[in-house]
């Protein structure tokens, strides 16, 4: 059973509670290991990822705290294959459902792939 590292919960600091929830109940049973890497994020650095190509939008859930992004451990490695956030993805809609939540994740997205992206919507 994982646990999240003090430097994702402060990473979790302004985001919904339901999410931060959702994502730790998710940690507890994942197959895999996994981080939080932003979550609240401030209209500057939003504009920064625009400007990168890194975000298409000034409109971006992590402006509400309603989105988080994570990243997977593989061997004491960040990992970015997509299968692995496949599978977290489906725990955490399975759980969401679960708990009334409707979540999206980016890794369904048809423009920008976004498989560390999860928001939710209600």
């Amino acid at each position: 059973m994982y646990k999240f590292s003090q430097r994702s919960l402060n990473n979790l600091k302004g985001v919904d509670e339901r999410l931060v929830r959702l994502m730790k109940d998710v940690l507890s049973i994942s197959p895999h290991d996994f981080g939080i890497t932003e979550g609240l994020r401030t209209v500057e650095k939003q504009r920064e990822y625009v400007k990168a190509g890194k975000s298409q939008t000034m409109n971006s859930y992590h402006l509400k705290g309603r989105a988080v992004d994570i990243v997977v451990y593989k061997n004491g490695k960040s990992s970015w294959k997509l299968d692995y956030y496949r599978d977290i993805a489906d725990l955490v809609k399975k759980i969401a459902e679960h708990d009334g939540l409707k979540i999206t994740w980016g890794g369904d997205w048809k423009t920008l792939v976004d498989g560390p992206h999860f928001q939710i919507e209600n």
